[in-house]
């Protein structure tokens, strides 16, 4: 079975999670100054925010390999791993070559007397800053969101593989990686009022979503050229 995981997504490269309740806290030296405000490790911000952080790797690699294993059926069928992920009402694809991370989501500070519409400005990627832009304004879709309900949704950052070095693009969802079946994608010409029309390769019926697949080719170049 192929291994369609993206190299760094929820991956051991990560930054491990500093149990600092097991060193200084409540199961180890007690020596944290917090223990004398919060009696316990549980009430602590700390504790808190390294719970939410392990949650959303779990959900990472729990939908990367599930999904993996549901698509991956022996049905002799040409497939292509992507990525499936969602901005306002819009779902998309994009081949998860052209991707290097999927990436919780970071802080983007905005850049003095920048005129493209499409650059939101940098954000951080391991130590290192990097432009981060609007698939929104790239693509022309509509501003908004779709109505969540009762569903758990954990925006996300796209990190994606450029030739003048990684490019960052805030998402409002990632549902997965999916190998999308090839003999199922229909040609963008034939489907009326497709989202992305410039940029799509094609559009499939898929777990009852009708997703967009994106030219990984054309949207880079775009990218690239939002930053001349």
């Amino acid at each position: 079975m192929a291994d369609n995981r993206l190299p760094l997504i929820a991956g051991d490269q990560l930054p491990a999670v500093d149990d600092c309740w097991n060193r200084i806290g409540i199961h180890g030296d007690k020596s944290c100054e917090r223990l004398a405000g919060h009696v316990h490790c549980r009430n602590c911000e700390v504790h808190a925010a390294a719970a939410t952080l392990l949650l959303d790797r779990y959900a990472l690699i729990r939908e990367d390999t599930t999904r993996s294993v549901d698509d991956a059926e022996e049905d002799g069928r040409e497939r292509r791993s992507t990525l499936v992920f969602r901005l306002g009402e819009q779902w998309l694809g994009i081949a998860t070559r052209s991707l290097v991370e999927v990436a919780a989501l970071n802080p983007i500070h905005s850049l003095p007397h920048q005129r493209a519409l499409a650059l939101l400005g940098v954000t951080n990627v391991r130590g290192a800053l990097v432009a981060c832009l609007s698939l929104v304004e790239l693509l022309g879709l509509e501003k908004g969101t779709e109505a969540n309900g009762e569903r758990r949704v954990v925006p996300r950052m796209l990190i994606f593989a450029s030739q003048g070095g990684p490019l960052v693009a805030p998402v409002d969802e990632v549902d997965g990686i999916h190998g999308i079946p090839l003999d199922a994608v229909v040609d963008p010409g034939r489907a009326p009022d497709l989202a992305a029309r410039q940029f799509a390769s094609g559009v499939v019926q898929w777990r009852e979503r009708s997703i967009t697949l994106l030219d990984e080719g054309l949207l880079l170049q775009a990218m690239a050229r939002s930053l001349a």
